[in-house]
């Protein structure tokens, strides 16, 4: 067979054949709305190529982009992998100091910024020593210290779309991301060319995302984590319409233009799902043409999955995966032999993180090391392997531990049933070791946000002298809602549902329950909060 090489070129230049007129829609600052087609993107797309080259950028480095979900943000997507450049999404919620280590660990030459974020670019420059040029995403130059400094606008109406895309060899670094260490420095993840091709190829399985150019895709999920789980790239391959939400979008923003954009498939965490339906209870939206929405970050409790479907007509969908695997690598669907199930049993399947993805493989094993059964019952660490999962961390020495044989170690802990949909229990870190028995702080979370009082909880380990550890509720309630009496009421609630030695020893009641970078909880700091209180 033909050596051909898996690279975005190829994609990219099928789209445009292909799909000239299909549109693409951005939100701007101001909540209007900027459109363009696939034609016009590809123009500019290989004026960005003109411009990169006018930089003195050579193929193989490394440019930063500092920004929102939106076109500019996407043409740097595709023109700077497609010259041979690896583009360096930075994450914009990032602490100063994990800002300032990706930019200098990844080595970025170029740092491409939305205007709105020049003053955290202005105020960690002085320690960026190897950028050498920084671009302001817009159409002018505001008054700043930056130097040198170029308007991305300027910059591509000075150039034509003449430009030429090479083919590139398939393992040529494409991207970068970082992900969100708890304890320590971020961590870098390249992908390349081939990993990107496949990755996307693969969310357009009718058994995972079943992306195609019918669909109307907003990807809420922010394109400097980890490539917005490959939907930019899964829209433009196919083709499909592409709707980006721009700069700090709300929930009720995102409602507007699923309405308004007949979105037919969106991906975000699951805290802006309990956003989403906290808006809803006060004001309907149409939803109809969504055939699926996509929450993600952390395990989506059955309370949020139940109330999107029956009240709304919205299926959820979940799945697994990490920086370190591109990141999908397993999706919830319904098999051919559950078809025939009632809708209860069908969200019952889908509180699960799903079916492993064609092309790659897992296990799940115990301290031992040994695979543990497929009986839905042991626990253990699951492991990954496959032709989208990294091998390594960028220049840093924790891949010795976090990579071995070919598997990356994922640190989380799942069970598995004989149908192999998988179910992830808690990260090695959270899960609460209680008298030498496992307690799922994830379980726990997920039956106290099913309760109608409650909007979100978070299980965190506190230590204790005979047992070493125990679990602590930290929950917030719903607006209007009052905690007096409401400790028992939560214990009731669930001790039908678990063992009596599950249940939580105390159940705090919080203004906020802090979150990271990505918006999952953050519960290094809610380990801090809770110790703080315990003391005082």
């Amino acid at each position: 067979m033909n050596s051909y090489q898996l690279n975005l070129k190829t994609l990219l230049d099928r789209s445009a054949r292909y799909f000239p007129d299909n549109e693409i829609v951005s939100r701007e600052a101001d909540g209007s709305l900027f459109r363009y087609n696939y034609a016009q993107f590809y123009d500019r797309v290989r004026r960005l190529a003109n411009a990169l080259n006018s930089l003195g950028i050579k193929k193989g480095d490394k440019i930063a982009s500092f920004a929102w979900n939106n076109y500019r943000h996407l043409e740097l997507y595709w023109g700077i992998p497609c010259y041979g450049a690896v583009l360096h999404t930075v994450n914009i919620r990032y602490g100063e100091p994990e800002i300032v280590h990706s930019i200098n660990h990844a080595e970025d030459k170029v740092l491409f910024f939305d205007k709105d974020l020049l003053p955290t670019i202005e105020a960690i420059a002085h320690q960026l020593p190897k950028v050498k040029a920084y671009v302001i995403l817009g159409d002018t130059i505001p008054k700043t210290t930056l130097s040198p400094l170029y308007c991305y606008e300027e910059l591509l109406s000075q150039t034509d779309s003449n430009f030429c895309f090479e083919e590139l060899e398939e393992n040529t670094p494409a991207t970068i991301c970082y992900t969100s260490a708890t304890t320590a420095l971020p961590k870098g993840v390249a992908y390349t060319q081939r990993s990107i091709y496949l990755h996307a190829s693969a969310l357009c399985h009718t058994d995972v995302m079943g992306i195609s150019e019918h669909d109307h895709i907003l990807p809420i999920v922010p394109m400097f984590h980890v490539n917005a789980w490959g939907l930019p790239y899964a829209a433009i391959a196919t083709g499909a319409k592409l709707v980006l939400p721009g700069e700090r979008p709300k929930a009720n923003e995102l409602l507007e233009l699923i309405e308004s954009e007949k979105i037919t498939y969106a991906a975000g965490a699951v805290t802006l799902g309990v956003d989403m339906l906290t808006i809803l209870e006060k004001r309907p939206y149409n939803l109809s043409s969504l055939r699926k929405l996509h929450l993600g970050g952390q395990a989506v409790p059955k309370a949020i999955i139940e109330k999107f479907f029956y009240k709304y007509g919205v299926p959820i969908v979940q799945g697994f995966g990490a920086t370190e695997t591109s990141p999908m690598v397993s999706f919830t669907r319904i098999r051919r032999d559950q078809k025939q199930l009632s809708d209860d049993e069908k969200i019952n399947i889908c509180c699960r993180q799903g079916m492993l993805i064609p092309g790659l493989e897992v296990k799940i094993v115990d301290e031992l090391g040994e695979e543990v059964p497929w009986d839905d019952e042991h626990m253990g660490e699951l492991l990954v392997r496959g032709p989208w999962i990294a091998s390594e961390y960028y220049n840093d020495e924790r891949s010795l531990s976090a990579f071995v044989d070919g598997w990356w170690r994922s640190g989380d802990i799942a069970t598995i049933n004989k149908q192999g949909s998988i179910r992830i229990v808690d990260r090695n870190k959270d899960v609460i070791k209680s008298g030498g028995e496992w307690i799922s702080s994830v379980q726990l979370e997920n039956e106290l946000m099913a309760h109608p009082s409650v909007l979100e909880a978070c299980v965190v380990a506190i230590p204790h002298e005979k047992w070493l550890e125990r679990p602590l509720a930290c929950v917030l309630l719903k607006k209007g809602q009052n905690n007096t009496n409401m400790e028992g009421e939560l214990i009731d609630w669930l001790t039908p549902k678990f063992p009596k030695w599950w249940l939580p020893d105390q159940i705090m009641f919080v203004d906020e329950i802090p979150k990271n970078a990505n918006g999952k909880y953050n519960k290094n700091l809610l380990r801090k909060m809770v110790s703080q209180t315990l003391l005082t």
